[in-house]
This record gives structure tokens, sequence and C-alpha cells, in this order.
């Protein structure tokens, strides 16, 4: 018997004109758990609670002075109990919970953290898509449920950290996962189970439906997934084109998007700023070789080869002076981005003290990424 989900989802197909292999490609990718997206917990918060002892157990607001109209940007689960949440203005968050403590962020030091966990990502997949310093989804050719796993357990003992993981075979459902058992959640969603949890969630847990998208749907009555999936679809196709074909096939457990690494591989950089200004040379050529070695492990680790090498500088007045130089083909060779490196230097003015100093790999080439199926054919505009 042909379930009513195969034959509204062909019906769909049908209006979108895709070929019959095209239909049984996206048929059949629900047979198969192959993405997986993780969400770091509280993560600036938890940064914060994890380095310093005396915050863990109490609520952390990382964001805003509340005396001077801030934000919240991270809330730590105890500060999330009094009703506290991302974007909240600060002077609310205070009024909500007194006793909270207000930290400033620390967005170097959350951008070393986040570099730990990708490092972690790319030991598992090189299709991998940076959503956020926190976020990211993962294509897996084998067991995306053991891969999940793992690398929730090396997040933890490597940072001290904990991370939510959703593991399915699209990322709607990969995401809807991570976020269905957080903290330190691990949820999978097959085909089965999608279908048993779709039809009663609200209409925003679709991706991309936020506060306005919400608003408008309901005007016309649909408030759960159960309530779109029984809405007549040429009427609503009518309405709001091809983002509705986008929707519907979401509310039926399908999301025609996939993996998309070049977002998060464009290039790798390390910089730093000097307690004092800097007017020997050799400091600099010292730093930009430990930087020259730490890229390169990172492009070993991730399989990048680099086309284009940059060493920036910012003088003690704050000018800022970038020499780039890109090779006729991609390498990771050591060696010659070394070499490279010190030329660049070479053209460098010194007459003034340097109060930063950074390189940068860039034109990332990704030898090892597999070629998916590519359907371009809804946009991925967000309505949060």
């Amino acid at each position: 018997m042909i379930s009513l989900l195969v034959v509204l989802t062909v019906e769909v197909f049908e209006k979108l004109g895709l070929d019959e292999q095209k239909k049984a490609s996206l048929l059949a990718s629900q047979n198969r758990l192959s993405i997986v997206h993780v969400d770091m917990d509280a993560f600036y918060a938890a940064i914060e609670q994890r380095d310093n002892p005396r915050l863990q157990g109490k609520p952390v607001i990382v964001g805003g002075d509340p005396k001077q109209r801030g934000v919240v940007s991270t809330a730590s689960y105890e500060a999330r109990s009094f009703g506290i949440h991302s974007a909240m203005p600060s002077s609310r968050a205070l009024q909500l919970c007194p006793q909270a403590v207000f930290l400033k962020p620390r967005m170097k030091h959350y951008k070393e953290v986040s570099q730990e966990i990708f490092d972690i990502f790319y030991q598992y997949s090189n299709m991998v898509e940076a959503v956020s310093l926190d976020e990211a989804f993962l294509y897996i050719e084998g067991d995306a449920v053991v891969v999940g796993k793992m690398i929730k357990e090396e997040i933890r003992e490597r940072t001290g950290l904990t991370a939510s993981v959703g593991v399915s075979f699209n990322k709607f459902l990969a995401k809807l996962g991570s976020d269905w058992e957080k903290p330190n959640g691990l949820t999978i969603f097959d085909k089965d189970r999608a279908q048993e949890i779709l039809p009663g969630l609200k209409i925003r847990k679709i991706w991309g439906i936020g506060p306005s998208s919400e608003k408008v749907l309901q005007e016309i009555g649909i408030y759960t997934i159960q309530d779109l999936r029984n809405y007549d679809l040429g009427y609503f196709k009518d309405r709001f084109g091809k983002r509705a074909i986008e929707l519907v096939l979401m509310a039926w457990g399908f999301d025609l998007r996939e993996v998309n690494s070049s977002t998060g591989a464009k290039s790798l950089g390390e910089e730093i700023t000097f307690e004092r200004d800097v007017a020997d040379r050799k400091i600099l050529e010292q730093t930009l070789e430990e930087f020259t070695l730490a890229l390169w492990k990172r492009m070993q680790q991730r399989g990048y080869l680099a086309r284009t090498v940059t060493v920036k500088v910012r003088y003690e007045d704050f000018s800022t002076i970038t020499r780039s130089k890109s090779l006729e083909t991609g390498s990771d060779d050591l060696e010659e981005i070394r070499m490279l490196t010190k030329k660049l230097l070479s053209r460098i003015d010194f007459r003034k003290k340097v109060r930063l100093v950074g390189l940068q790999v860039s034109n990332l080439i990704n030898v090892e990424e597999p070629i998916q199926l590519r359907l371009p054919l809804f946009g991925e505009n967000r309505d949060d």
C-alpha cells in the first residue's frame, strides 16, 4: 500500500517538474541517516562557567550592561529557568533575575574554543557547514549515529563543554533533533519517528518560519504542521510561490537543502594583538612561523589546499596594510607556505612599531570533498 506521504510527495515533485531520477533520489534519501547537527549548549555562558568554577550552578548572562541598554547574548540554563533568553534587553533580564551574574563577551576567547570544536568536526567529515561559532551541520558517509555520539564525547573530553546533537536524513530534521532534548541531548529522527512527531508540532518548528511568518500563516488558519499538511496545496502554492513547496515538503519531513561545506571553508587565519607595540622584526618572524605551522596543521586535518597567502600588519597608529600572493595551483606544502610568508613579510615597511600581526590562507580547495546532488530550487532566507 502506498503511503499518503509518498502520494503527496510525488504530487509535489510533479508540480516542481523533477525528473524520475531526482524523485527517486529524494525519496531514497530518507532511508539513510547521513546528517548530524551539533549545537553547543549555552556556549558563551558555558565557557565562562567552565573557566571560573565559582560561576557553576549560578545564573550567568553574557551580554551588554543592563544599565546601558544592552542585550542578552547567551544565558546559562540556570538563568533560562527565570525566562531569560538571547536578544532580551539586559535590563529586563536583571528584573527577572536580580541575582544573575552579568559578564561582557570575550569574543576572541569564544572563537578560540570554537576552533577547537570545529577541528573535532573535521576529524569526522570534510563536509562541514558552519552555521555559527557554536553550531554546524556535518554530512557523514558512515554511521551518523555512532559519529554523533563520538563527537559529543570528544567535545566533552577536550573542552569540558556539552553539545546537543541531532541525527537524521536531512538538515531540517537534524536541526530539530539537536533542539529536542537540550542540554547534552542526542536525538535520532528516522523517517518513522519523524512522521510520528511532526504533525503535532507548532508551525514555527519548520525551518525559516519566524514570528512574522508564523503570524501570516495563523491568519489563514495554520497553527500546526498538521494544519499545513491539510491545507489546499494549490491555493497555498498560488499564494506563497516556490516558498510554499519548500514549506510543504518540510511539513512532510523532506528538506532539499544540502550540507554546503563551502560556507565554512573560504579561509583560515591566525592573528595576535601584542600587549606592547613591537619593533623587533625577529619577534614578528617568530610569530608568523608559529602561525604558519598552526595553519598548516589545520589544512592537513581538513584536507585543504591554499591558493592565497596573506600577511597582515597593523601599526602603532592603527594604520593597517596587507600583502598577498596567489599561487597558480593550491598547495599544502609547509615549506612553500613558510617561504611565501617570509617573502611577504620582507615587503612590509617596519619604520613604525607593530601593534598586530596576522597570517591567512584563503581560496581554499577541499580535494576530498564528495559531490552531492544539487537542487538549487529554493532560497534560504530566514525570517527570525
